[in-house]
Order: structure tokens, then sequence, then C-alpha cells
């Protein structure tokens, strides 16, 4: 069972420690030793760790978030470096790194969520349902912990970290379950504290646009429909329903797509929500394609997805 006082004492910021200290350096109270070990633990795994990237407005903030996110990669050997931001959002933000040679690839990308995700996250709660919380290392914590189910039930800020660490667990395990079973998503390499390392698609230039983005012939779009729907139709197959699949979320590279974002994906076993997630997947997916004249019925698809799925069809 993982150490989660120790864990909570982590996640007290440096701003809380500071304002309770005062101006002669000496604590009003006395700081808990896990605090202090746990903030020595922080500036260890920093030091030695200086990704060359620097962002537009050289903030500060963000390197030292960077470094902290990723500085177990580098003591991994899976990344050398970080080169430069490739999308940035409200949940996250996605940088190309460097990979170290042992990986046998020329670059990977960083998948790093924000501290503060969850203020942006609406409805999470529809995604969650019927979903167990999980470690920083991927396993279940027990229902019997009642701390941690309280702690996350009232949404304290140890709780918010908990669902955030579970929030990128699941996505990292959908990532390895769909890769493995050969669907076309980016190849998981890792997962620590609050990054996601995975494989990249694109070149030293340019990052993998989406779909959105690209503009394709009729026969390509076709059978990059097809493609989709197979993709659809597999990850059904391994118990997961996307639930926020679109053109923003499809990346093209070649004539290749790996479908992208999996943190609200839901287990269609015991998510009730699945049916109406994946007839919305299945909605969007068919309003972009329908822009290059291809004719496309998204109920009937969904709904001949979902009874092959209920009668182990697929």
């Amino acid at each position: 069972m993982p150490d989660y006082e120790a864990y909570e004492a982590l996640f007290e910021t440096r701003a809380e420690r500071r304002r309770r200290t005062r101006p002669n350096g000496k604590s009003k109270h006395k700081a808990p030793d896990l605090a202090v070990e746990a903030a020595e633990r922080l500036d260890e795994t920093g030091y030695g760790f200086q990704p060359t990237y620097k962002s537009a407005s050289n903030d500060h903030f963000e390197h030292q978030w960077i470094v902290e996110a990723l500085s177990g990669f580098y003591y991994d050997k899976l990344i050398d470096d970080v080169l430069r931001a490739v999308k940035g959002g409200k949940e996250a933000s996605v940088y190309c790194c460097a990979a170290h040679p042992s990986t046998g690839v020329e670059f990977v990308a960083a998948k790093i969520y924000r501290p503060r995700m969850f203020r942006s996250l609406k409805n999470d709660a529809l995604y969650r349902e019927g979903r167990s919380i999980l470690d920083d290392t991927g396993k279940t914590i027990k229902a019997r912990d009642k701390r941690v189910q309280r702690a996350v039930e009232n949404m304290t800020r140890f709780g918010s970290e908990l669902r955030i660490g579970s929030w990128i667990g699941h996505e990292f395990e959908t990532l390895r379950l769909l890769h493995d079973a050969g669907a076309d998503v980016p190849r998981p390499y890792g997962q620590a504290n609050s990054a996601i390392m995975m494989e990249y698609l694109g070149d030293g230039e340019l990052a993998a646009p989406t779909l959105n983005h690209v503009a394709l012939e009729q026969d390509e779009a076709q059978a990059l429909f097809e493609r989709v729907m197979r993709n659809v139709e597999l990850m059904l197959f391994q118990h997961r329903v996307h639930a926020d699949l679109s053109a923003y979320n499809i990346l093209y590279w070649d004539g290749a797509i790996k479908l992208i974002d999996f943190p609200q994906a839901v287990d269609p076993r015991i998510n009730p929500h699945a049916e109406s997630l994946l007839a919305r997947d299945v909605e969007r997916v068919c309003q972009y394609f329908s822009r290059f004249r291809i004719k496309l019925d998204a109920r009937r698809i969904a709904r001949d997805l979902w009874s092959r799925y209920m009668h182990g069809d697929l």
C-alpha cells in the first residue's frame, strides 16, 4: 500500500510553506518531517535535468513544471532533452522530446497535465462513474482506505491530486491496452507524476496535425473514415469508448492516423452513459467526413456497433 501520508506532504506547495515561515526563516510551527523530506526529494529530482526548451515568454513556472514532471523520464533514460512545445491546452500541454538512444526512436512526446486541470474539465463525474481510483503506479486504491475515499469525495487538495493522478493513470492504461490490441494509438512509454511519455508522430520540424487541419481527397477520406471506425470497433472489443472522439484528436501523418487523448475513455460494462457517448463519438466523426461528400448515417452506425457489442459479435 503506498504511503499516502508522504504523498499528502508532497502535495503541500512551496508557497504554503513560505506563508507559514517567519521573516527570520524560522517556522511558527515545526514542519512535519515528511513535508521537509518531500520538498528535498523534489529539489533533488530536478537537479541536473535542465531542458533547452524555453517558452516564448521565458516562463520560469513552466520551466519548473516541466523539470518536475519529466525529470524521472530523464533519469530513467527515456529522454535526453525537451525540444519544443507541440500543443497547449486547458488540461494539458504536449512537448516534443529528444529520445534517449536506448528507445530506438529519435523523438517522443511528453503530455503534461496542468496542476489545476479540473478547474476547466466539465462534468468529469460522467466519465468517472464506475471507475476505481488508481495510485501513481496504476494500482487500484482499495475501497477500505476510507481516508482516501473521503478526501476524493470532499474535493480536498489531497483528494484533487488523487483524482488527477487517477485520471492520468486511466489514460495510460487505456493507451497500453489499445496499443497492445493493435489499435492506431501512440505507443505508451511510461507514466510518472503528472505526465505520460508516448510515441511522437511527426518529424524534427513539424508535429503531426490533427485531422481538422488536413485537406483530404475524397478517396483518401473514405479510406480514413473506414480506418477510424475500425478503431472505434476495436476499442469496443477491448471494452472502451473514447467518449471525446472527433477530428480534433485524430493525428494525421503520411497517410496514417493515430487516435489520441483518452483520459475520458469509459468502460461500457460499468459506465451507464457509454452508449450515448459512443453515439456522440460516431456523430462527430461522421460530421467531419461528410464534408467530403461521403454519405453517412451516424445513428445507424452507432446503433449497429452497440448492438453487435452487446450481443458479443465484435
